[in-house]
């Protein structure tokens, strides 16, 4: 933590210009819903499905990752959060081929349908497996929208192969575990996540009953991981929104306008009234927001 407190401060002084936009703030990413509901505090069913246009398993080293392709114009790559599958992804997905985009979604290693071998998890790894998907559907170059775990895979890509990389959004992600709330997975919502993980889980993966082992293992990861540091962040040249629910369970809002400030040229998206989960609990909101961003 105070190597990442020092990193700020070397940087604070930084006069490169940082766009930071406020969904609900300004015109052109989202309107505060007249609503009361704590939709914030609510974890909704997982969208209808929609039919890919194809699907399969890229073989990638040792696993198989799982993917699903959907319409037809410039490829944009939907990645999920950790313990979850690319099905949190089928209220966007066909939003985005709607508006005239080849949707594509993966399982990351160990999730959903993709298998895992013994290697312990980091985002560099599966960031390298995001690259290798890309390869074998002979995509030189995506815009990336990632979700939490999915949000620090297209972080990681962004720093370290920015050639492959359009445009990045990200979404309840962090850069350092210092940017988690403390005991932030004991919230309630949080907490059902979980369990509903283990569902799914169950249901979808190659091995139903390592779910335990799973979690620890993603666990691990999140309290080590990631570990970018501020200069690697302001390295980067990707254009990048930095998004968040207004009620996020565990990530801090410092860390997320930490982010856009830190990232040359990022624009802020707080989106009100929601959570980690904004994509299901408030749909229409989140797609605006990635297709402003997209277009």
């Amino acid at each position: 933590m105070d190597r990442f407190r020092s990193g700020r401060a070397r940087l604070a002084t930084i006069t490169a210009a940082v766009l930071l936009v406020v969904c609900g703030a300004i015109q052109g990413c989202s309107d505060r819903s007249d609503s009361t509901d704590e939709v914030w505090r609510t974890l909704p069913p997982l969208g209808p499905a929609s039919a890919p246009a194809q699907s399969g398993y890229a073989p990638i080293g040792d696993i198989r990752m799982y993917y699903a392709e959907y319409g037809q114009g410039p490829p944009v790559v939907l990645l999920h959060g950790g313990l979850a599958s690319s099905e949190y992804w089928n209220y966007q997905i066909p939003a985005l081929v709607r508006a005239g985009y080849r949707v594509v979604v993966a399982d990351s290693r160990g999730h959903g349908r993709s298998t895992r071998d013994s290697e312990p998890y980091s985002y560099q790894l599966m960031a390298a497996d995001v690259l290798a998907l890309l390869d074998y559907l002979a995509l030189p170059k995506v815009d990336l929208i990632g979700w939490s775990d999915g949000g620090v895979i297209g972080l990681d890509i962004a720093i370290n192969h920015p050639e492959r990389l359009g445009k990045l959004f990200t979404y309840g992600a962090d850069a350092d575990p210092s940017g988690m709330i403390p005991h932030g997975d004991d919230n309630p919502t949080f907490a059902r996540y979980i369990a509903r993980t283990r569902t799914e889980y169950q249901a979808l993966s190659p091995t139903p009953d390592q779910f335990d082992s799973f979690l620890a293992q993603i666990r691990r990861m999140w309290d080590t991981q990631p570990d970018y540091t501020a200069a690697q962040l302001h390295a980067i040249t990707v254009p990048t929104t930095i998004a968040d629910g207004e009620y996020d369970e565990v990530i801090t809002r410092a860390h997320t306008e930490y982010l856009a400030r830190i990232i040359p040229h990022a624009k802020l998206c707080i989106l009100p009234d929601v959570s980690h989960f904004g994509m299901l609990q408030n749909p229409d909101e989140f797609n605006r927001a990635i297709l402003d961003f997209l277009s």
